[in-house]
């Protein structure tokens, strides 16, 4: 009978979880997770403590902590630069130390030393590919991530595993089934949302689910992963018939925007699960889907983009101009496409709190529908998103020096490491016009004249 009672017990955790997020969602109630930090941060904070106080001295951990507070940037991140370097090559140009200048012309045996030397470095701690893989913690946040500073603090093995298992059973028996039945739930809603929306586009329910009723139905796609949304800056929030821009870590950042403001979608074309998603997305509003692949997608897109500004009440339009998922750690060099639209740039820079999930998407490793389900099993999101003042272009500024410099706003606002080179590196080779360029940088170093560059 006690049996019967506890499985009953817990089949009704489900129905009754759902109803609750769905009920405090469209309530505009959002104590709950706050509740749930609030449980899970003096957790987190004896772990740290344990495993600070069995793995360094008094005076390191000082020294560790001194260095955060200085460090702002990196936050719960360790800071994996290795090497420290005097040379390092970017995408048409070559950036040195102080200390390192070829000031001689004409060819030394020891000018080409440095490629030499950026190349060993580069084989020791690559720079670039290392913002495709999840950053390392500073401590373990009990996740299965993170393990290797665990597993060398034996001496606290015993409490710290119970607080794994116990998170694990937490997690997995008790949130999961309920997340996921959140999750599909949040789905259909979402898609039948935007049935209705289209078959009343003017009425006031149709405009209500544009706006408000749109994003309480972001919000309960965002409740699977116990999501906290700090908005700083919300008088910047993008304005209609402008261009919003943002880093980009996961597909999550969609919902965690959307749920604050309406816009238009604008990404590119994919199959199976994401183009489900991509499907129901469609169906509540614009969207612009294109294939990276092709040329006249591409141009067919800028002249959509033009066309949508240009019409009186349009939506904002949303766009991720890395075209790839960074790991939360910097923000790599944006496509100009939308800079040269004419528009209006919102800019908004978004940081992910590391110690209570792994927000970063591998897409090269998981799927989305697996993703997800990953995210579902962590502890939360707690992001940080910061509106910008609106960007437009100054008078002779193209789009490649007009994204740079919104980009570089960017990183500095979210505290993130703005870098120079293309995210495409994350699936492609390197161009040989890049290549060229440091061939051409070299012979310069050396006074070649232009016949000997030819």
């Amino acid at each position: 009978m006690v049996l019967a009672a506890l499985l009953l017990a817990y089949l009704a955790i489900v129905p009754t979880f759902v109803i609750m997020c769905v009920v405090l969602i469209f309530l505009d109630i959002h104590i709950l997770p706050q509740i749930y930090i609030s449980i899970l941060d003096p957790v987190m904070s004896y772990t740290a403590r344990q495993m600070g106080k069995r793995s360094m001295s008094a005076a390191s951990l000082n020294r560790e902590s001194e260095e955060q507070a200085k460090d702002a940037s990196t936050g719960d991140y360790v800071d994996g630069n290795l090497i420290e370097r005097d040379v390092t090559l970017c995408e048409g140009r070559i950036q040195m130390s102080n200390d390192f200048m070829i000031e001689e012309k004409g060819f030394k045996l020891q000018h080409p030393m440095y490629l030499l030397k950026s190349g060993v470095e580069a084989i020791i701690e690559d720079d670039v590919t290392k913002r495709f893989s999840s950053a390392e913690l500073r401590v373990w946040n009990l996740l299965g991530r993170n393990q290797n500073y665990y597993f060398h603090n034996t001496s606290c093995k015993k409490t710290l595993t119970a607080l794994w298992f116990l998170g694990f059973i937490i997690r997995y028996v008790f949130l999961l089934p309920s997340r996921l039945a959140v999750c599909f739930f949040g789905v259909g809603l979402t898609w039948t949302c935007g049935v209705v929306k289209n078959l009343f586009p003017r009425s006031v329910l149709g405009k209500w689910l544009t706006g408000p009723g749109y994003q309480r139905c972001m919000r309960l796609n965002l409740c699977p992963y116990a999501a906290i949304i700090r908005f700083h800056n919300p008088e910047n929030r993008p304005k209609p018939n402008t261009i919003c821009v943002a880093n980009h870590t996961t597909p999550v950042d969609f919902a965690v925007l959307a749920s604050d403001n309406t816009y238009a979608v604008i990404g590119q074309r994919q199959g199976g699960f994401f183009g489900l998603v991509e499907n129901i997305l469609s169906s509540a509003v614009p969207t612009i889907w294109f294939d990276r692949g092709e040329v006249f997608d591409r141009s067919a897109v800028t002249d959509r983009m033009k066309e949508h500004v240009a019409t009186p009440g349009a939506l904002p339009i949303l766009i991720f101009p890395e075209g790839t998922c960074i790991n939360n750690t910097s923000v790599m060099k944006f496509k100009k496409g939308c800079f040269e639209v004419g528009a209006v740039i919102h800019p908004v820079a978004i940081k992910y709190d590391p110690k209570y999930a792994d927000c970063f998407w591998n897409s090269s490793q998981d799927g989305l529908f697996k993703y997800l389900v990953k995210l579902m099993t962590s502890w939360a999101i707690v992001v940080d998103v910061w509106y910008l003042p609106p960007e437009t272009a100054r008078p002779g500024e193209d789009g490649i020096s007009f994204s740079s410099r919104v980009k570089r706003k960017i990183a500095e606002c979210g505290g993130l490491v703005d870098m120079e080179w293309d995210g495409e590196l994350k699936r492609n080779k390197p161009k040989p016009t890049l290549r060229l360029a440091q061939q051409k940088i070299f012979s310069g170093f050396i006074g070649a004249d232009e016949g000997e560059k030819a």
